[in-house]
């Protein structure tokens, strides 16, 4: 039935703030940016090398995501990549904080985390 994930949307506080750090820090590839005056909101629909996408959202007045605690939901989006270093290298020279690199006990598989400019919790797992 389910062939895969189409696309994460994410709700921004600050269209043009992460409008740069999802392409210019991240690299995503702009598919489509539309302006919808009927709700005073942008819809950008980001590509992924894969095929997937993150669709980001300007919402006027939408509340703050609760993180600490976690609440319920979900947790956070990961990105697969082939080699931290240069990724991480990247969000660092973009003024991106990283977490230190741990490996995930189960799958003996390399990670790390970092947030988007709204704190939404993203992560980098290496294949």
């Amino acid at each position: 039935m389910l062939e895969g994930i189409h696309h994460a949307a994410i709700i921004c506080s600050d269209y043009s703030v992460s409008r740069h750090f999802y392409t210019e820090v991240l690299g995503l590839k702009i598919r489509a940016e539309n302006y919808r005056s009927e709700r005073d909101s942008w819809k950008l629909d980001l590509a992924l090398p894969d095929g997937s996408q993150v669709e980001l959202f300007s919402f006027p007045g939408a509340p703050p995501r609760p993180s600490y605690p976690e609440a319920q939901g979900l947790r956070h989006l990961a990105f697969r990549v082939s080699e931290l270093e240069p990724a991480i290298a990247q969000l660092e020279r973009g003024g991106i904080a990283v977490e230190p690199v741990r490996t995930d006990e189960y799958t003996g598989r390399r990670f790390t985390f970092f947030s988007d400019p709204d704190g939404l919790p993203l992560e980098l797992y290496e294949q």
